[in-house]
């Protein structure tokens, strides 16, 4: 059923007088109404990958009959949850996770064809971790706003990200390997399909993600299966350069790391070692917590995992930048940034630290140690999160900014009040729920009315962006486009609020980028 003829419906008499009922292509679906906010959960955009159709790209969801419950989350995508993640999972995950949510101004069943401005975002978690139902994701502030949000399950971990030799044979000329890519364009390819039922215009739709997620943004803007799925994007920490675990082919010759050689490492520690269709089957015989394997983002670097692959089809580059530097990637505006303290230190000596940099090593030092603490972890952190996100954010600004569509720079360094004795800066996802105004779930009793304040505001940014691909919210200050070369400004979202400002991080950053450079070469 095509989105023109999708329409809204008011409830029959079995269900609540308020609840909204949406005819989407598979089926009648109901949603709760709170607060003003139509809310519709757990709706099947693919079928379940399970069985024959694990390590599958996603089929289409089966019809189903009478009105469908739409008020409680479908499982996450099968995973071993990290303890202390900063958006928890709000239901058990599964394999059968491929569920997606809509949040909508309570008048969309009034006003199906409204046309609102749709946002689609996309989990972090590294690929390994992370699903729909953290609270701080809840969609119900930017459906106050106007807009319609979505969010969605990928497959993550080896369900989302596994080659294997007979996975190739199977697939023939289609796309094998990137399994969770596939489900988000499928998540992307419904939207189109169907958002009208709630009052969302499928012309106007912006993805948004964060770490894993902002990757994910990058694979949509530079792949060609994603064309005409969506109209701008907002990379949030998505890096852009090579990831820290590398891009590998999904198939390589020789020695040469490949999504096909961690695949056969994994069966081999199953006892698995015929690589055509009998061990093929075998595999997907597997229970899933063997396919899990203890695999979540504290054991993810493992040579039984590849995560994303490069394999000509969904992925043509190791690294989005190489697409942007060579004029490819789609020309929609975009918004892309990172956190003040973005990024993740291992561990090390300062002399580990500072060997990149190799000649220009006392330079770096007094780049990352203005006050001369040094603090190894302070200036191990601040390495790390240059290198990781920080520059190449501001790289990928500096590439898109050839386009013809606008490119807006960001910082996120405002840090909730409560947390400004622990952190020395804004850690990596903090933003997140500012972005979504929902801090309330993150900090409860101890939200401040200035953590409230700056949660409206970024979202303010959000929303406006997503309505006219300009981020320009009324009352707040205005935000040129970023010009590489020319104006290099960024929003810096910090405890002075919302301020264009030259970086202060710039020479920082440029001795990054040409260690990066270097690299490279």
């Amino acid at each position: 059923m095509g989105g023109a003829t999708v329409a809204l419906l008011l409830a029959g008499p079995v269900l609540a007088a308020e609840a909204p009922v949406a005819q989407v292509e598979q089926g009648k679906v109901s949603g709760v109404v709170t607060d003003g906010v139509a809310a519709f959960k757990g709706i099947p955009f693919a079928a379940p990958p399970v069985g024959p159709l694990r390590w599958r790209p996603p089929q289409p969801a089966a019809a189903w009959t009478g009105v469908r419950s739409g008020t409680q989350y479908g499982a996450d995508c099968m995973q071993k949850p990290l303890p202390g993640d900063a958006a928890p999972l709000g239901v058990a995950p599964a394999e059968d996770c491929l569920y997606l949510n809509v949040w909508a101004p309570e008048d969309t069943a009034t006003k199906p064809a409204a046309k609102r401005p749709v946002m689609v975002w996309i989990y972090g978690g590294g690929f390994v971790n992370g699903g729909s139902s953290p609270a701080v994701y809840d969609g119900s502030n930017f459906a106050r706003d106007g807009v319609v949000l979505v969010s969605f399950n990928y497959r993550v971990g080896r369900f989302g990200f596994f080659a294997h030799p007979a996975l190739t044979a199977e697939a023939g000329q289609g796309p094998t390997g990137n399994f969770g890519y596939l489900d988000q364009l499928a998540a992307l390819h419904w939207v189109k399909r169907n958002i009208a039922a709630f009052g969302g215009d499928p012309d106007n739709v912006t993805v948004f993600g964060e770490s894993a997620g902002g990757v994910s943004v990058h694979m949509l803007l530079t792949s060609p299966l994603a064309k005409g799925l969506f109209t701008r994007g907002i990379i949030q920490s998505g890096a852009g350069r090579e990831r820290l675990l590398p891009t590998p082919p999904v198939h390589a010759e020789g020695d040469a790391p490949s999504g096909e050689k961690a695949g056969v490492a994994y069966a081999a520690q199953h006892g698995i070692s015929d690589t055509g269709a009998s061990g093929l089957a075998a595999l997907r015989a597997l229970p899933a917590d063997t396919v899990v394997d203890g695999l979540n983002m504290a054991t993810m670097n493992t040579p039984t995992y590849a995560g994303p692959m490069v394999d000509g089809a969904v992925v043509q580059y190791a690294a989005p930048v190489l697409a942007y530097a060579a004029g490819k990637g789609a020309d929609v505006p975009v918004m892309v940034g990172a956190t003040g303290a973005d990024g993740f230190f291992f561990g090390g000596t300062l002399d580990s630290i500072l060997a990149p940099f190799g000649a220009e090593r006392d330079q770096a030092l007094a780049l990352l140690d203005p006050d001369g603490t040094r603090d190894v972890k302070l200036i191990g952190h601040r390495a790390a999160g240059a290198a990781m996100f920080i520059e190449p954010a501001r790289y990928t600004a500096r590439l898109l900014s050839a386009h013809k569509s606008p490119v807006y720079l960001f910082r996120y360094s405002y840090v909730a009040e409560s947390m400004r004795k622990e952190w020395w800066g804004t850690p990596h996802a903090t933003e997140i729920p500012f972005v979504f105004d929902t801090v309330k779930a993150r900090y409860g009793d101890a939200l401040t009315a200035a953590d409230a304040a700056a949660a409206k505001a970024a979202h303010a940014y959000w929303v406006a962006f997503a309505k006219t691909g300009k981020p320009d919210p009324a009352g707040l200050p205005a935000w040129a486009p970023f010009k590489a070369g020319k104006d290099e400004r960024l929003m810096e979202f910090g405890a002075k609020g919302p301020v264009l400002e030259e970086d202060p991080l710039k020479a920082r950053l440029d001795l990054v980028e040409k260690v990066a450079e270097q690299k490279s070469k």
